[in-house]
């Protein structure tokens, strides 16, 4: 659905240039947006080279496992339908950890593949079971301490204190989550 009210709006502003005699600004806009995607790709591309290896030597090294187990107690409370030691627990805790540190991009695909064995516990295939809503709930919430990726790109547009962002994004997503998790709680119990 988006990606047609996207394709509508690219639409009319292409045909509103041709209707004005503007067609130099499309041109424009396509070269300088091209330039702007490839210096923003340069920029962070080392940021989160750093932190996707930092996150493939703790999976690799055990660590992963480890904060899988050290947030097991709060994990089995929010998900009592996954059985202990199961998998897709260490798949949420890696998915939370790469949410933590602001990394959107590394935290997909653990969190595909949670999905994938949360639905392998699923006894109803064609509905969403209470475990899958609450870790979309989490994933959404995305509970972060640094945001990584934001300051990134609050660096590459020169600002002057790229990490001022750190305090207010840490406030923002505690209450999101926390909300999720309650609203979540809610509707499980209504249920």
């Amino acid at each position: 659905m988006v990606n047609k009210v996207w394709a509508f709006f690219i639409i009319i502003g292409i045909c509103f240039c041709f209707i004005t005699g503007r067609v130099d600004i499309i041109n424009n806009e396509i070269l300088l947006s091209a330039k702007t995607g490839f210096d923003m790709t340069i920029k962070i591309l080392p940021v989160m080279a750093l932190w996707l290896g930092i996150m493939k030597i703790a999976s690799v090294s055990g660590l992963i496992e480890k904060f899988s187990r050290l947030i097991s107690p709060f994990l089995s409370k929010i998900f009592p339908e996954i059985p202990a030691g199961h998998e897709s627990l260490s798949l949420i805790a890696t998915n939370m950890t790469a949410n933590l540190f602001g990394l959107g991009n590394a935290s997909t695909p653990f969190g595909l593949k949670a999905m994938k064995s949360l639905q392998e516990l699923n006894p109803k295939k064609d509905e969403a079971s209470n475990s899958m809503i609450t870790f979309l709930v989490l994933n959404t919430s995305g509970f972060t301490i640094i945001p990584t990726t934001v300051i990134s790109i609050r660096m590459l547009y020169n600002s002057v204190n790229p990490t001022s962002i750190v305090l207010p994004c840490l406030l923002a997503t505690s209450a999101s989550t926390i909300a999720g998790i309650f609203i979540d709680y809610l509707f499980r119990r209504k249920k």
